[in-house]
């Protein structure tokens, strides 16, 4: 089981960048996806979730930026993310689980983690 997170990098603020995350080894089109990130000095948190059947939900502080979509052909996951602030700079994971709901779900209910990628957000 493996799921690659790419697309971190530095950018400014105001700009848009994607997040990919490429899942092999698991029946991805069955499982719930989301994204989740940890800021420098900050614990986890929620940012977009997509579950099996296309329902799609967002934290607040990223609704009207991110948008979350997934490829079952493919076995992809992507997170669009636009008019990036700084306080969006953190390590971005891609995360697969077929437990629990948002916004519920706790981290130990994810079955697989992507092994993150950076986003930093420069002002």
């Amino acid at each position: 089981v493996q799921l690659q997170a790419s697309g971190g990098g530095l950018v400014q603020a105001g700009e848009s960048t994607r997040l990919s995350c490429a899942a092999s080894g698991f029946r991805f089109s069955s499982f719930a996806m989301s994204w989740l990130r940890q800021a420098p000095g900050k614990g986890l948190e929620r940012v977009a979730d997509i579950m099996n059947d296309g329902k799609i939900a967002y934290t607040d502080f990223v609704k009207g930026r991110f948008t979350i979509s997934r490829d079952n052909s493919k076995n992809m996951l992507y997170l669009q993310m636009n008019s990036l602030k700084p306080e969006d700079t953190a390590v971005y994971y891609c995360a697969a689980t077929m437990r629990g709901r948002w916004p519920t779900r706790k981290a130990d209910e994810y079955d697989y983690w992507g092994q993150g990628t950076l986003v930093t957000v420069s002002s």
